[in-house]
């Protein structure tokens, strides 16, 4: 153990010796590692930190979790076998509950896209929402002040709203301002009943709980028609129901409710979330895939650039290798010392790409609204590929060096 250690910092000494007695050619040789480690850790962490988040804004939509609605999310079925058929109804949500054991929650919601008033101020593309009692046990929706919609809201379909964090800032000016005041919803008065917690932007789209008002499904259905609303009844399992269970539970009861034959195709789309979370881990891992490989090309020139570096090192210490040898050096000490050496050369030039790396996620970080980290899983990855391509650059030199004859080697200049 001593021996290797004496061993791992005599090659340190030299790398830092190479590097700084030949400060341009080793950089240059060096610069692929450099490249190389920033595409490929610039990659899988980017990828990464927005594979996390877009997982999390999927999450956020409900976890075991079915929305079923004329539209088919995955976008695989044509749009004209899809415009055709009826809509979700409340009455569906209420049969669903009777049939569907498995189901620990049902809602029903509306959804559409309008202003909102109060006094001057008038906010377009707001997110409306008309929801049933579940609604809040599927989501988490958090009131930082006022209440949420009460049970005698959702039964008598009263006025009061809970709205988002950002239409409160740009209605009122101040967020806490907003509970207790009144605003203008398709020419009706609302009461603001709550304020929902700031969340924060969304890769996905989602709820957009910032930018909404959540009402009661009975207040909404008198605001507006519901069959231009999205209507959509939104179904989750209990926790120990596997999602296939819960999907072909679900699938025959609404067959059974819409009186659909043995012979007639399905006029509703259950669209699974965990479905949605697995699609993006395929298709990240996709991403990840593609830009190793591209990554990996310049690791490779960097590989040659290193492999050069140790052949030139090896001729310029053939007297000092025949000296080691001649005194009893080993050819497999002779051998680790070099590979030992590559090695540390291809971390120096992996370090610098990490630098590189991190710069480079401060101003992504900034740019996409998100933070973008290195794990430490990818820092291992990283080293652990330096290491790999210096002994595989270095292999044939250290082989050379190992070999040399120590009576040829003393008289070499």
């Amino acid at each position: 153990m001593r021996r290797f250690i004496e061993i791992l910092g005599s090659s340190l000494k030299m790398a830092l010796g190479e590097f700084r007695s030949n400060k341009l050619r080793t950089f240059l040789s060096l610069f692929g590692i450099t490249i190389g480690i920033f595409c490929i850790i610039g990659v899988l962490a980017t990828v990464s930190s927005l594979e996390q988040n877009v997982q999390k804004d999927i999450k956020s939509l409900g976890s075991n979790t079915i929305f079923i609605d004329k539209w088919d999310y995955s976008g695989q079925i044509p749009y004209w076998k899809l415009v055709n058929r009826p809509i979700p109804k409340v009455e569906e949500m209420d049969l669903l509950r009777k049939t569907v054991p498995e189901a620990s929650n049902i809602a029903f919601a509306l959804q559409r896209m309008d202003k909102v008033e109060f006094e001057d101020e008038k906010l377009d593309n707001v997110r409306m929402y008309g929801v049933t009692e579940d609604f809040s046990n599927i989501q988490t929706i958090e009131v930082i002040d006022g209440r949420y919609l009460q049970q005698t809201d959702f039964d008598y379909g009263s006025n009061s709203a809970v709205i988002g964090y950002k239409v409160a800032e740009e209605l009122f000016g101040r967020p806490e301002r907003a509970v207790g005041r009144q605003v203008k919803i398709y020419d009706r008065w609302v009461n603001v009943a709550g304020l929902i917690k700031k969340q924060g932007s969304s890769i996905i789209g989602g709820w957009e709980f910032d930018n909404c008002v959540i009402m009661s499904y009975q207040f909404m259905r008198s605001l507006v028609r519901e069959e231009t609303s999205q209507p959509v009844i939104m179904l989750q399992g209990r926790e120990n129901i596997p999602m296939a269970a819960l999907r072909d539970e679900t699938t025959g009861a609404m067959r059974s409710i819409r009186k659909l034959k043995p012979t007639q195709n399905d006029n509703f789309s259950l669209n699974d979330v965990d479905a949605f979370g697995e699609f993006a881990a395929q298709l990240f891992s996709g991403i990840n895939m593609g830009g190793f490989f591209i990554a990996l090309l310049s690791l490779v020139v960097g590989m040659f650039g290193v492999a050069n570096i140790m052949f030139v090192t090896v001729r310029e210490r053939t007297s000092q290798i025949g000296l080691k040898k001649a005194i009893g050096a080993r050819r497999r000490v002779i051998m680790m010392e070099f590979l030992m050496e590559s090695a540390f050369l291809c971390i120096m030039g992996g370090l610098i790409g990490l630098i590189l790396v991190f710069i480079l996620t401060q101003i992504i970080s900034g740019m996409l609204g998100f933070p973008i980290y290195i794990s430490v899983k990818i820092l291992a990855f990283a080293i652990g590929i330096c290491i790999f391509i210096g002994v595989l650059a270095g292999i044939i030199p250290a082989s050379i060096a190992a070999k040399m004859d120590p009576v040829v080697a003393i008289r070499s200049k």
